[in-house]
């Protein structure tokens, strides 16, 4: 088992054990801001698992149907997740706004700071491992992941305090004030997600650093004229480049398919940890000049 695929197991283990917690203690002592957490962790053990679908369909690799594998599939799983925690924020948000009519207390304030405290730590101890297999995988589900749990970090440290505030204080309207402020955040954290993920479903093309990376490896090579026609998006983990290389008319088929696959190693060695497939199309000449002339018939 890879992995990210473990990840996505322990995940869903956390989110499992985080709503059995919280949703008991919200529905007991009635705070709006634990629920909201309930209800959210509710959401993330449906992500996770659907987490661990996506993973498991991305990995499938090519086949006669898919040609270039199914990676979007993680990007598609990316979108889902950003979708289900904005509609959670929005809900919270709801919730904590008819609170401030009814005026409900809060009940069982001990038993509340201390699952709460629990989450904390677990959602921690969470984030960091998530973190850790991002980095060495560069899974976009795994870092979508990684991102809504530091959300459930700041949400559910933010409830501890607001808990807190309530014993000390007495005043109930701090758990309807935090539920709002904590909605707002979701919502906001779920932009990144959804963008990225858009980003990957319209072929959108690598980072502008990697592409500068490309255009100066090519640039760099003596036996190359110029270029023309660069393209790159990203699948997964797999990072696609397409792109026409000009050599002199001169130059032998052997002599500048070593050059291209010159290219395509250092183009590789940029990240290692994902996988490339680099189309490099060998011209004599300028063949963009000609293609835009026709173009103009």
């Amino acid at each position: 088992m890879t992995l990210q695929k473990k990840a996505t197991i322990i995940s869903s283990s956390t989110a499992g054990i985080l709503v059995v917690m919280k949703l008991a203690i919200g529905i007991m002592s009635g705070s709006v801001a634990v629920l909201a957490s309930a209800i959210d962790s509710v959401l993330d053990l449906i992500v996770s698992a659907f987490n661990y679908f996506a993973i498991n369909k991305a990995e499938e690799g090519a086949n006669e149907t898919f040609n270039y594998g199914k990676g979007k599939i993680e990007a598609l799983a990316a979108v889902i997740e950003g979708t289900v925690i904005t509609v959670s924020g929005i809900f919270i948000f709801y919730q904590a706004i008819e609170k401030l009519y009814t005026k409900e207390s809060v009940q069982y304030l001990d038993t509340s700071i201390l699952v709460m405290f629990i989450s904390l730590v677990l959602t921690i101890a969470l984030v960091i491992f998530l973190n850790y297999v991002a980095k060495k995988t560069n899974n976009m589900v795994i870092k979508s992941d990684a991102l809504h749990y530091k959300t459930d970090v700041l949400s559910n440290g933010a409830i501890l305090i607001s808990l807190f505030l309530i014993y000390a204080t007495g005043i109930h309207l701090i758990d309807s004030i935090m539920g709002i402020i904590i909605s707002i955040y979701i919502i906001y954290s779920a932009y990144e997600i959804i963008k990225d993920g858009v980003y990957i479903l319209l072929d959108a093309a690598l980072d502008e650093e990697i592409v500068d990376k490309i255009k100066n490896i090519i640039s760099s090579e003596e036996l190359i004229s110029d270029y023309h026609y660069l393209k790159t998006r990203k699948s997964g983990h797999t990072n696609f480049v397409d792109v026409h290389l000009v050599f002199n008319e001169g130059i032998s088929l052997i002599k500048a398919h070593s050059v291209g696959d010159k290219i395509e190693d250092k183009i590789m060695k940029l990240n290692q940890s994902e996988e490339w497939v680099i189309n490099a199309h060998l011209d004599p000449y300028d063949d963009s000049i000609i293609n835009k002339e026709e173009n103009k018939k």
